[in-house]
């Protein structure tokens, strides 16, 4: 967790950095004149908890977007560390290269072996460039599913975690066999003999998403968000301007609570007070157990039932209104 002095507030943040400027500045008045400020501090700390609370409670589309792209926000790879011992990454697809934006190994998970796989996005600007800002090329999914039907062949249960602006849209990875590579995975998935659990856990984008994102049982975290298009992708298409993003973000219907209703998704699991960004280990002890205790859940079922199971669940979703000739 990033100390103060180093966080990173959004615009509708600023109330809370304010209480943290202040927090700072008794700290140093406290140091200099060795007067004992304790009780003003905390005073300070419980409003910064209020505030947190409060900013929280009714966030826009747009502004659960922005949350879900924090900059101090927990990846996979934190996610990983914070709920899981062991983790062994395995690399490359076995054909093209190594894709740095899909990370992926087995874990032990509450002492079972599991499979994580998810895309990472870097925490500075060197490390996002080598993860292509958790933007996949066709060989990073074509690594997930090798790693999927590895998981498969020692019958271990695959977790994904998904966080991605969308798939590379880069000439080379079409050249590679983008849009192949990910309907590869979804027909694949589909018929997994495992137990298969998806997580949103920050932006969950288009196909890029999709192709780790089609399991037994799919959740999001509460500010994390999941849609065919980005909001300023939409925008741009429909009013030929990013300014209207905002807008397009509410008419997109892209936030948990529209995905559970749905039908899209089967849980959202709570963040920390203001963030999963606030607090990584409450954020990943909040995750854990709903894991733990629904891949107890699926191993109650025969492959062939979960196979069964999971294709008259994408078969039914959807829905739509039929207008009279």
């Amino acid at each position: 967790m990033p100390q103060a002095k180093n966080r990173q507030f959004l615009d509708f943040e600023k109330p809370i950095k304010e209480l943290f400027d202040e927090i700072e500045k008794l700290k140093q008045t406290a140091e200099k004149t060795k007067v004992d400020l304790s009780d003003s501090i905390k005073k300070l700390e419980d409003q910064v908890i209020e505030k947190r609370r409060e900013i929280t409670q009714h966030l826009t589309a747009w502004q659960k977007v922005q949350l879900s792209r924090h900059p101090d926000r927990p990846y996979t790879m934190k996610y990983i560390e914070k709920m899981c011992t062991n983790f062994v990454e395995l690399f490359g697809d076995r054909n093209v290269r190594d894709d740095k934006a899909m990370v992926g190994g087995f874990a032990q998970l509450d002492g079972q072996t599991v499979m994580m796989i998810g895309q990472q996005k870097g925490t500075n600007t060197k490390m996002r460039q080598m993860r292509n800002f958790g933007m996949a090329n066709p060989e990073g999914y074509r690594k997930a599913l090798r790693l999927m039907k590895m998981a498969e062949k020692f019958n271990k249960p695959i977790v994904t975690l998904i966080d991605t602006p969308g798939a590379y849209p880069g000439m080379e990875a079409e050249e590679r066999g983008q849009g192949e590579a990910i309907a590869r995975n979804i027909y694949e998935m589909i018929r997994l003999q495992v137990p298969v659990i998806c997580v949103v856990i920050g932006e969950g984008a288009s196909g890029g998403a999709l192709g780790i994102g089609v399991g037994d049982r799919v959740f999001m975290l509460e500010n994390s968000w999941y849609t065919v298009i980005s909001p300023e992708n939409c925008s741009s298409i429909l009013w030929r301007s990013w300014d209207q993003k905002e807008k397009a973000a509410e008419e997109l219907r892209l936030t948990p609570d529209h995905m559970y209703n749905f039908g899209l998704i089967d849980t959202i699991v709570q963040e920390p007070l203001g963030g999963a960004h606030w607090d990584y280990s409450e954020a990943a002890a909040l995750l854990k157990p709903r894991l733990i205790e629904t891949l107890a859940e699926l191993r109650q079922y025969t492959p062939q039932q979960r196979v069964e199971n999971r294709i008259k669940k994408y078969g039914k979703m959807g829905f739509w209104d039929e207008v009279p000739a």
